[in-house]
């Protein structure tokens, strides 16, 4: 960095401080040097810039008048050159600067201006030299730890051997990758995936204490992850940005890398669902593939499939929180994730009624990472051994997928507690269904609509209390008669009989084919 201090201090420059200015004014940057002999040079003067005058403007405008248009430029000072006709500066233009408080330095009749721009075109391409030279070592210290396996903590290590920052490392799922210097919390990682997901992502972001820079690290396009720095981006110096967006660009590398094995694994794990599937002759290499991932093929098995209830196409990351998620409680599986849902083969050695209560966990957490989504989860019977998964599998997938085309109820399920009515809707075309439960309830919904009435919310009672009209009438608070004489316009609305078993069948499944929806 160029300062007048630097200026006065090389000799061959014959500089010699009249006024300092305020406090640490010689100590500031400067940008550049600028000749002029203009009265007001104010609109062509950059911030920071040395101005530097012969005094040839005196007679338009006064000394005080020249330093004000100065100051209003915000440059950096003035040098006064001393020359034959003009050997001493002139004392009103020495009072003016002290009364602007703005440094003004003298420089001798032997030197001319062009000394000074040569010193500091020297001093600013000496310093983009050591620049440069610093990036490239940087460069190749980040290649270094990115080539040994140290991941993005070895990037932080790298960036703190030269810039003293607070620094973080978060993936698009507010994942903590690494930290240097600081530690977000659970709030603040939440505050970053929002800013990342963003299109396009955020640069900064409020994170409650403060702001922090985030430099996005893209692997393929979007942005998977941002290095942050718990600093504002206009506290940060050019050289800190330079040094934060090169390691951003190599923990793209570092990010690439990781997919790359996520995709991998995950590929074998969709080959062992197709393996599971195909039963049979394939048993061997399914016992052989459940031991490459770490789980014991001759032990009781379970599956788990995780899904949204809006029956939309999986999240971004679903298959890695659900594996992780099993991974932080210690249960060894493979997760291999599909474009409805996320299946999870766990080795399983504890009583099978505690399956649901991790399986509840798991909804939870995943909750958790996806706000707005409403997370189901679908569990099949405990499989004595490998050979008998491909029947847990199938009952997970069944459980799960009956749960997503239920609005409300409970999230977890095992195939066991499934209705045979609910298997049989699921083998039926929804927007079939759909249609065939509004035209049946149509008339009724439309004979309460006009009339005010209650024919609805009457028969489900009826369905809820088992068909037993006491019951229906006292839940409802109404006498039995009165009851009946509902039904009975239920009746001729729909030419369902409620009394009879096929015709309350009937009934039954389009308010449930409606509670699907």
């Amino acid at each position: 960095m160029l300062t007048l201090e630097a200026l006065v201090g090389n000799a061959a420059l014959e500089l010699r401080i009249l006024e300092p200015g305020p406090p640490g004014a010689l100590q500031n940057p400067v940008t550049w040097v600028h000749n002029t002999e203009l009265p007001d040079p104010s609109p062509y003067i950059r911030e920071k810039e040395l101005v530097l005058t012969n005094g040839l403007w005196d007679g338009q405008v006064s000394p005080g008048e020249f330093v004000a248009n100065v100051k209003r430029a915000k440059a950096a000072g003035i040098v006064f050159g001393l020359r034959a006709q003009k050997p001493h500066t002139p004392p009103r233009l020495i009072a003016a600067c002290r009364a602007a408080d703005l440094p003004l330095l003298e420089i001798s009749q032997a030197v001319p201006f062009t000394a000074i721009s040569q010193a500091v075109s020297a001093t600013y391409a000496d310093q983009r030299q050591q620049e440069v030279i610093g990036m490239v070592r940087r460069g190749d210290a980040l290649a270094t730890a990115i080539s040994r396996g140290a991941g993005a903590s070895g990037v932080l290590r790298v960036l703190t051997r030269d810039h003293d920052l607070p620094l973080a490392v978060v993936d698009r799922m507010g994942r903590p990758l690494a930290a240097s210097g600081t530690e977000l919390d659970t709030a603040q990682l939440r505050i970053v995936a929002a800013g990342l997901a963003r299109r396009p992502p955020a640069l900064e972001l409020d994170l409650g204490g403060g702001h922090a820079a985030l430099f996005p690290v893209g692997a393929l396009g979007d942005a998977d992850a941002a290095l942050i720095c718990l600093r504002p981006l206009a506290e940060l110096s050019a050289a800190e940005r330079d040094a934060l967006e090169q390691a951003a660009r190599f923990l793209s590398l570092e990010v690439a890398r990781q997919q790359a094995v996520q995709a991998i694994e995950m590929r074998f794990a969709g080959e062992l669902l197709e393996m599971v599937l195909s039963g049979g002759h394939r048993a061997p290499e399914v016992a052989s593939r459940l031991r490459a991932f770490g789980v014991d093929p001759t032990g009781a098995l379970a599956v788990c499939t995780l899904a949204f209830a809006d029956d939309a196409a999986t999240e971004h990351g679903l298959a890695e929180v659900v594996g992780e998620f099993f991974a932080a409680q210690g249960v060894p599986a493979v997760v291999a994730g599909g474009t409805n849902d996320v299946v999870a083969l766990l080795t399983w050695r504890q009583p099978e009624d505690e399956l649901p209560v991790l399986a509840e966990r798991l909804v939870e957490s995943t909750a958790q990472r996806f706000p707005g989504r409403r997370p189901v989860a679908g569990l099949g019977s405990v499989a004595a051994y490998a050979g008998d998964l491909r029947r847990t599998l199938l009952q997970s997938r069944e459980a799960c997928r009956v749960l997503r085309r239920t609005s409300g109820g409970p999230a977890v399920r095992r195939f066991s507690e499934l209705g045979t009515h609910r298997l049989l809707l699921g083998l039926v075309d929804p927007a079939t269904l759909s249609a065939s439960a509004h035209d049946l309830l149509a008339p009724v919904r439309a004979y309460d609509a006009q009339r005010r009435s209650d024919l609805e919310p009457t028969l489900r009672a009826f369905l809820d209390h088992d068909g037993q009209w006491a019951a229906t009438a006292a839940a409802l608070h109404v006498h039995v008669n009165t009851l009946r004489n509902r039904l009975a316009r239920v009746t001729e609305l729909t030419g369902r009989d409620v009394g009879r078993i096929e015709d309350l069948v009937d009934l039954f499944l389009a308010l449930t084919i409606d509670a699907m929806e």
